[in-house]
């Protein structure tokens, strides 16, 4: 019984808000709520950037600090080696992280292409380009 207790009032909890979000009327812009809308971005200097070109920004910030991070891996990995002295251990280690850099960046510069290639060809493919 108290399960079932549990149960209903977990399911009330649940439905009761997105029962009453249905019953919400959908507000419609106007004129003068555009208008004031526009004054807010103005002033509060948020840009009227397309959602497309803040994603593909962002996605170029992205990738910038990704290559950052494998030049530093690269660094780091050849001052292993420089600094090994011939001890077969710290120099394979030295070799697994280049090793591993060089395959992140590579995976990474493939999911970009591809990435791209695949956008590309369905902007031309609806013809929304």
């Amino acid at each position: 019984m108290q399960k079932l207790k549990n149960i209903l009032i977990g399911a009330a909890l649940v439905v009761l808000p997105l029962g009453a979000a249905m019953h919400v009327p959908f507000a419609h812009a106007d004129s003068a709520l555009s208008a004031n809308l526009s004054d807010v971005n103005a002033s509060g200097g948020l840009g009227s950037a397309d959602l497309t070109d803040t994603i593909g920004s962002l996605i170029a910030a992205l990738l910038s600090v990704l290559g950052v991070i494998f030049l530093l891996l690269i660094i780091w990995a050849g001052f292993k080696w420089m600094t090994a002295q011939g001890d077969p251990k710290k120099v394979t280690a030295a070799r697994d992280i280049l090793v591993t850099a060089v395959v992140g960046l590579i995976i990474l510069l493939s999911a970009y292409a591809i990435s791209t290639f695949v956008i590309e060809s369905l902007t031309k493919a609806t013809g929304t380009a």
